[in-house]
């Protein structure tokens, strides 16, 4: 895993590592930021339609979605880093 190799050097720190930092820190404002997204956004549809309450729920359960949806994708995104940097620790060797 990427988590557990050694820490590189001063010198050698690299915009992988960085990428990976942004991607996991990503996680901890899409979460929150889309589930109360949809949850308002349904809410406001729903009142525009006359079914508040059945529009925050639809939309609560798409901001769930979605917010799933993007752990997916950063998810195969780590997963493709990983690998890459398995290849290269391989080749060095």
């Amino acid at each position: 895993m990427v988590f557990f190799r050694p820490k590189p050097s001063k010198d050698d720190v690299d915009d992988k590592e960085r990428s990976l930092w942004g991607e996991l820190l990503s996680m901890g404002m899409v979460f929150p930021i889309s589930i109360t997204l949809g949850f308002f956004l349904g809410r406001w549809i729903g009142g525009r339609f006359g079914h508040g309450a059945l529009g925050q729920w639809i939309g609560l359960g798409m901001g769930i979605a979605s917010g799933f949806w993007e752990l997916y994708k950063v998810t195969k995104r780590l997963d493709r880093m990983d690998a890459a940097a398995a290849r290269d620790d391989h080749e060095k060797r």
